[in-house]
């Protein structure tokens, strides 16, 4: 019985130091800001969403999002000050849990997606915040209308994606902005005019 228990803690042992290793392999990003590579990056459109919470007539915080983002990543981590960001966001894009609601929000009296089938934001000046922060300012059209927008972002990973080994990086960020500003104020204020943006970005490395 003992030889037994031997062999079978031999064998346990044998598999996790083969397994581990694998493991590690796949772990993907890691969050420490040193390992972030310069260049030039493109949105991974797949992983990149555009979230938005708005208060309903005071009961609850509605929730959405935006999806199939285009767009580019210029940055250098020991520049900061020289990122530039441009994203694409198709406005028809937009989801709730609602699929009417979905398309009235298409419609005239929200966004207009007809008329203006994109928002648009590009950064006009990057600010470091912290080792893993930043403040990212720049111009949001949305609905025909440009307004001066802050996103605050932060370093969520960078590293070789294990699945399409594309060298990534990938950061979250927080905006707020009245809609009413651009010109979207169906409902204001029985719906909220505050709109709170979260944003998740994922961006590959060009060669």
């Amino acid at each position: 019985m003992r030889k037994t228990l031997l062999a079978s803690a031999t064998l346990i042992t044998a598999l996790a130091a083969a397994v581990v290793p694998q493991a590690h392999a796949q772990q993907g990003g890691t969050s420490d800001p040193k390992a972030v590579q310069a260049g030039s990056y493109a949105i991974e459109p797949y992983h990149t969403q555009v979230g938005f919470t708005l208060l309903h007539m005071g009961f609850t915080n509605f929730s959405g999002s935006f999806s199939q983002a285009t767009g580019s990543l210029t940055l250098d981590p020991a520049h900061l000050e020289k990122t530039v960001l441009d994203v694409t966001l198709p406005v028809d894009s937009v989801q709730t849990t609602v699929a009417k609601l979905d398309e009235e929000l298409k419609g005239a009296d929200w966004f207009d997606a007809k008329k203006f089938p994109t928002a648009h934001f590009v950064s006009t000046h990057v600010t470091r915040t912290g080792g893993k922060t930043a403040n990212i300012t720049g111009d949001l059209t949305l609905h025909g209308v440009t307004r001066p927008v802050t996103i605050r972002a932060h370093l969520i990973g960078s590293g070789i994606n294990p699945l399409d080994k594309k060298e990534t990086v990938g950061f979250e960020g927080n905006a707020v902005i009245m809609r009413s500003a651009f010109g979207v104020n169906r409902y204001v204020p029985l719906v909220g005019d505050s709109v709170t943006l979260h944003i998740a970005g994922a961006f590959e490395r060009q060669p």
